[in-house]
């Protein structure tokens, strides 16, 4: 079994022990979360503040995450990541410097002294492991699991555990000017207010992942008030259907050439690079990649692969977004992060209150057009929520999870699913251009010169920031 090493702050500023009410809000916590109490109600505010928080790799859409999940007054928020502070961390990341001696030090604990001094009041938990060796039990002390900046298949195991033990699970990346987050709360139910129609609220699907479960009066006893409470529900796909060629987009867009159009390439590039880098073992960065013209050839068809199985119009999948994508792979852009993160943690606070609709289920950003598309993408057939197998690593792991819960044992993901998770060495990209050539019978001249292109250094007032506008469309 993988020890575990944490480190945990419950300090304030002058270095005293922060004080937590045990029951209810304080008089000091409601003065100081007087703005938000307003917004969402003291109901939501409790809620909130005794969530207790999973965040994974802090990068720069981490420490964004973390900065207004703190700020916001959660309970406790456990930071996980097992890697080393670089030169190129200290560009992207505002709670690190150069001046505090954070290069080299472990990336979580180099951020979390300046993450507790925004909020005293919550409770940080460092914990350098390698989020890859837990068990799924690790997962079963939280109530939210935000995992950032990790590989699909690593998202895919983390989304297994938390399906097994019923935890809320996001999904979040970005890569330079673009990024996505993804969310699968299994089922979520939340209420809303709203004037009572003239004709009564019809209890059912509103649409394939939304239905309505009740209806009540706010104020039963006062005739002559008409808002009532509605409470609906949504029902969640797994990461492995949601980010593959199972799922589909609605057929609300399908049915609409204009819709189609409208719909951002940068889906079909996401899953793209999420396929390349599961096959290959790396993703298609680095001036040994970018110049490899099998291992472009293979993304580009992948690309086009995704957006025909998505049901878009090739025209909209040019080549110059396949540049563009490809030159933004694995970067940082801390205004980028910065509305990525800020959504995030809106509807993590949002989940936690139960007064808003939530994400359903893929947002989509481009910093290039400032708009952050949402897509409910899921499989056309078959059961959502809690109705979906909830190992979805297949029919094996399944029953070796099972049978390592009745024996009461430890079971670690990581031994299991071998070929479902399609996990290769980075030793494997050595023959990416036989592999990549075999496999989609392409020459390298059909790329069409698709990221020889140097990346674009990042420009100051670009326009991209967390007061942009970006939301859903």
């Amino acid at each position: 079994m993988t020890s575990t090493t944490t480190q945990t702050t419950e300090t304030n500023g002058s270095g005293q022990e922060a004080s937590h009410s045990v029951a209810g809000i304080s008089a000091d916590e409601i003065a100081l979360y007087d703005r938000q109490i307003r917004l969402w109600g003291m109901k939501a505010q409790e809620k909130i503040r005794s969530a207790n928080i999973l965040l994974i790799t802090m990068k720069a859409l981490a420490n964004e995450i973390a900065k207004n999940l703190v700020l916001a007054g959660i309970g406790s928020l456990t930071i996980n990541d097992h890697a080393v502070v670089s030169e190129a961390d200290l560009g992207a990341q505002f709670f690190l410097s150069a001046e505090d001696g954070h290069l080299g030090q472990n990336r979580a604990v180099a951020a979390s002294a300046a993450l507790q001094r925004l909020n005293p009041r919550v409770k940080v938990v460092v914990d350098t492991d390698d989020i890859r060796t837990k068990h799924s039990s690790f997962y079963s002390s939280f109530d939210i699991i935000i995992a950032t900046d990790l590989d699909a298949d690593t998202h895919n195991v983390i989304n297994t555990a938390t399906r097994i033990h019923n935890r809320k699970f996001y999904a979040a990346g970005s890569h330079g000017l673009y990024g996505f987050l993804f969310a699968d709360l299994i089922e979520h139910d939340f209420v809303i207010e709203r004037q009572r129609a003239n004709l009564p609220t019809t209890l059912g699907p509103e649409t394939r992942t939304r239905s309505i479960i009740s209806v009540a009066p706010k104020e039963p006893e006062n005739s002559k008030n008409d808002i009532e409470l509605v409470t609906k529900r949504e029902l969640y796909s797994t990461w492995l259907l949601a980010s593959s060629d199972a799922s589909h987009l609605p057929t609300e867009i399908l049915s609409s050439p204009r819709r189609k159009r409208a719909v951002t390439p940068v889906l079909s590039c996401l899953r793209a690079l999420w396929q390349f880098t599961s096959t290959f073992g790396v993703p298609p960065t680095g001036p040994e990649l970018l110049t490899n013209h099998t291992a472009l050839a293979a993304f580009t068809q992948m690309c086009s692969d995704k957006h025909k199985a998505l049901g878009l119009p090739a025209e909209t999948l040019r080549s110059e977004v396949l540049r563009s994508f490809l030159q933004n792979v694995g970067a940082e852009l801390a205004p980028v992060a910065a509305v990525l993160g800020g959504q995030l943690a809106q509807d993590v606070i949002n989940v936690l209150g139960q007064t808003q609709q939530p994400v359903q289920n893929f947002v989509v950003f481009s910093g290039e057009t400032m708009e952050a598309n949402v897509y409910a993408l899921h499989p056309r057939e078959g059961e959502l929520g809690r109705g979906l197998l909830p190992v979805t690593m297949g029919v094996i792991d399944a029953a070796a999870e099972v049978a390592g819960r009745e024996a009461n044992e430890q079971v670690d993901l990581t031994k299991l699913g071998g070929q479902h998770l399609g996990q290769q060495p980075s030793s494997q990209m050595e023959g990416v251009e036989q592999q990549a050539g075999q496999a989609i019978g392409v020459s390298a001249e059909s790329t069409g010169g698709v990221g020889q292109q140097q990346p674009p250094a990042a420009e100051e007032g670009s326009g991209v920031g967390p007061g942009s506008g970006a939301g859903n469309s």
